[in-house]
């Protein structure tokens, strides 16, 4: 059960509030459909009710408060809106991912891909997506947790009307296997159709709480529908008579291409008279559409068939329904990737998964909750359950990365094969192909970029957190993007190493192995710079929000901080690799295993390079200011 208790959103600028006490239930085993016009509140009030926007209220699921969930991804589904995945992604990709966010199986991506009809789909990507398929996968999404609650904002809207269908027998699979669907739209015909309970706000107000039929009684026009052969004139015939004494309504006659003096639109339904009104007059409608159907807005069925019998026109189908909510006959599109449904059909006309994992929600049990919070908090959502699956998936499953990896390499190779022919070549700077011309190496910029595309990414696409709220910092996700992208680094820097000793090799023979003495001493140390590079790249990049202004940073250390840092050294009355030598002589007279003490004059160079000096001052305010940005994030 869902129970929004006095709702209320802060007001902005001097505007009165979007949401103004509201309060309504949700149950299990029903869908529940959030009603009013563009602007009337329905989608602050979802983002109210997951916290995802601050205000006054409660918004209780199952008794707790969204805040109090350990796992939110078990507890509500969401769908706000489009699919925020990168559209380089594969469907089959963005549901793994996601799943280790939702700490579910990988596997369960591959069944709700056949849930939703997209598993002949599975390998492409977003980009090529229509408006249905997005749908279909954001509902895959929401469904990965199997969650209790689904909540959705107009997840008809743009779509198809055998698309519409399809997803209305999806949710109503959904209910009736214990779920609650809890949903928004801006279509009273819609409303009708799909909800078990319409709420209807306006201007940020509770209007009305209605069972549906109650509200398609009372909000919706009924009318009698008519197929016979004879149409047109049966249309004429109700025409003429409604303008007899007989009939003491008001009559107009709407027909495709032909002009009345009173037109009078369907889609426009005027107000009718309910059954405890007594001496009101309805107004009476004749619509003509196609088929061989006619509808017939403020009559009843007797009174039709009368009129059709006395002047001898033949009748097929003469019935009540509800006016204005739309053709059910379009048959719903079970699948969007083409190929026939072989899965046994559930009840309500969903597919049932295949394999032993249920799909649909746990059995409906509604709790009461006590008390009401007098302020809803704005909570972050939680980072990933899985932080290091995760980021492997995200970091993987785009072929950008592999492009700049692909290339980076070949740029080095390109320059490790230029410097092979200097005499004067370090044998680091050879094997990792870092020209002196370049203020970084091509794999520690790639790094660099790669990092802070880790935290970028979450921005631009944001799959942890829907509905631009903010991304989530928790320890477990920064974590794991800076242990990945040390990985990723040093494993760079390896096969950097080893494609450039292979090709060296083969263009300039086997001599070209006799390398400087302590050659590994550059190669480790520019393995380090990557590791710092990509360290910085995730940091800027989670502090500025933005990959641009992360890889900035970046370029920023041998730019800008690096000539600093040379500047600082230089006013020293002691040259730098000659102070940090005595330092280490305390060190060097030491006995070392392998002759380590001959290392240490390499090693004080190393550490001496104004870059190294520069990253460090870089990093240093890169973790204090995220560490200041985090705190300030939690305090508000």
């Amino acid at each position: 059960m869902i129970q929004a208790i006095g709702l209320t959103s802060d007001p902005c600028r001097g505007r009165p509030a979007v949401v103004d006490d509201l309060t309504f239930e949700a149950r299990p085993g029903r869908i529940t459909t959030l009603l009013g016009p563009t602007g009337a509140g329905k989608s602050t009030a979802l983002r109210l009710m997951l916290q995802l926007q601050g205000g006054r209220g409660v918004a209780l699921f199952r008794g707790r408060p969204l805040h109090q969930v350990r796992q939110p991804a078990h507890e509500v589904g969401v769908l706000l809106g489009d699919v925020p995945g990168h559209p380089g992604r594969t469907a089959r990709g963005h549901l793994r991912m996601l799943a280790a966010v939702a700490g579910v199986p990988a596997d369960r991506a591959d069944e709700l891909l056949d849930v939703v009809g997209l598993s002949g789909l599975a390998d492409q990507r977003l980009a090529a997506f229509s408006l249905g398929m997005d749908r279909r996968l954001g509902l895959a999404a929401a469904l990965l947790g199997d969650p209790h609650t689904l909540v959705l904002d107009d997840p008809a809207q743009g779509l198809t009307a055998r698309e519409v269908a399809w997803l209305h027998n999806l949710l109503r699979g959904y209910a009736e296997q214990g779920g609650l669907v809890l949903t928004t739209t801006r279509d009273p015909k819609e409303a009708a159709r799909i909800a078990d309970r319409v709420v209807t706000i306006e201007g940020g107000r509770l209007l009305a709480d209605q069972e549906a039929d109650d509200f398609a009684r009372t909000r919706l026009r009924p009318r009698v529908v008519v197929t016979s052969p004879h149409a047109r004139r049966l249309a004429a015939v109700l025409v003429q008579e409604a303008r007899s004494a007989a009939w003491a309504g008001g009559l107009t006659a709407q027909r495709s291409g032909t002009a009345h003096p009173r037109p009078a639109p369907a889609a426009r339904p005027r107000p009718v008279a309910s059954a405890g009104d007594t001496g009101t007059v309805q107004p009476v409608e004749v619509v003509e559409e196609s088929g061989g159907r006619i509808s017939v807005y403020g009559s009843t069925c007797a009174m039709v068939g009368e009129i059709a019998y006395r002047h001898g026109i033949l009748v097929h189908q003469l019935a009540d329904e509800v006016g204005d909510t739309g053709s059910r006959a379009a048959p719903p599109l079970e699948r969007a990737d083409g190929r026939r449904g072989d899965h046994r059909p559930g009840h309500g006309g969903h597919a049932a998964p295949r394999g032993t994992g249920a799909v649909w929600g746990r059995a409906a049990t509604g709790t009461q909750g006590a008390g009401a919070s007098p302020r809803v908090p704005t909570v972050a959502p939680p980072g990933p359950c899985r932080p290091l699956r995760y980021e492997l998936r995200r970091l993987s499953g785009i072929r950008s990365t592999w492009l700049l990896l692909g290339g980076t390499l070949l740029a080095g190779l390109m320059a490790a094969l230029v410097l092979g022919h200097q005499a004067d070549a370090s044998g680091g700077r050879v094997l990792t192909g870092w020209p002196d011309i370049l203020p970084l190496p091509p794999l520690a910029a790639a790094a660099g970029l790669l990092g802070a595309l880790s935290f970028g990414q979450e921005f631009r696409f944001p799959a942890l957190a829907p509905a631009q709220a903010p991304v989530p910092r928790r320890l477990g996700l920064l974590g794991a993007k800076l242990a990945v992208s040390s990985a990723v680094a040093l494993l760079f820097t390896l096969a950097a190493v080893l494609v450039n000793a292979t090709a060296l090799t083969a263009c300039y023979g086997t001599g070209f192995l006799a390398l400087p003495p302590h050659w590994a001493l550059d190669v480790g140390a520019t393995a380090c710079l990557a590791v710092g590079c990509a360290w910085a790249g995730v940091l800027a990049a989670a502090v500025f929000r933005s990959t641009i202004l992360g890889t900035a940073a970046v370029v920023a250390v041998p730019l800008a901080l690096a000539p600093a840092v040379r500047r600082l050294l230089a006013d020293g009355n002691l040259d730098t690799v000659t102070a940090l030598s005595q330092r280490l002589e305390p060190l060097i007279l030491l006995r070392w295993p392998g002759g380590a003490e001959s290392w240490a004059p390499t090693a004080a160079r190393l550490l001496s390079q104004p870059v190294s000096g520069a990253l460090a001052v870089s990093l240093a305010a890169l973790f204090f200011a995220y560490a200041c940005t985090t705190l300030y994030g939690r305090a508000r």
